[in-house]
Order: C-alpha cells, then structure tokens, then sequence
C-alpha cells in the first residue's frame, strides 16, 4: 500500500522519501518503530506503509486518506514545510 500513499503525496506536489523493507525484515522494522514511537500521541501498534510527516509518525494509509478526504491533509503538509503552495 505504500505506492497508494506515495502517489497520494506526488499528486498533491511532495516529494516523499521512501524506505523500502525486506519482508525479512518488517517484523524486526515495525518493533524498532514501535520502540522509537512510544510515549507519542500515536502510541498504537504501528502499521506498514508507516508515513512521517515533520518528522513525526502521522500514521498508516488509513490516516493519510482520512485526513485527506477531510481536506486537512494539506494544511498538515504546509506546516510541517513539506509542501509550498
């Protein structure tokens, strides 16, 4: 699902830097993930594709289309100086 949320980002006009994982690997990934995010606001388990925006964990796909279709996904991207429009 990260090519979803990648594309999402383009058309919109970011950037996005993508961190591809081995399958190998996601399980050891997403418990570093886990250990890095905890004592945030979003202290649930984290999920793949796992998007930063400002370099904070803002969430997974379900998140980003959320706030998408809320229309606040671009104020979100402005403040974090993702995006310049």
């Amino acid at each position: 699902m990260s090519h979803v949320v990648r594309r999402l980002l383009l058309t919109l006009g970011v950037n996005p830097a993508v961190h591809e994982i081995d399958e190998e690997d996601e399980a050891g990934v997403l418990n570093e993930l886990g250990t890095i995010c905890k004592g945030t606001e979003n202290n649930k388990m984290v999920q793949l594709p796992a998007v930063f925006i400002g370099g904070r964990l803002f969430g997974g796909l379900d998140k980003v289309m959320a706030t998408h279709i809320s229309g606040d996904l671009i104020p979100v991207l402005k403040d974090a100086g993702a995006l310049w429009l």
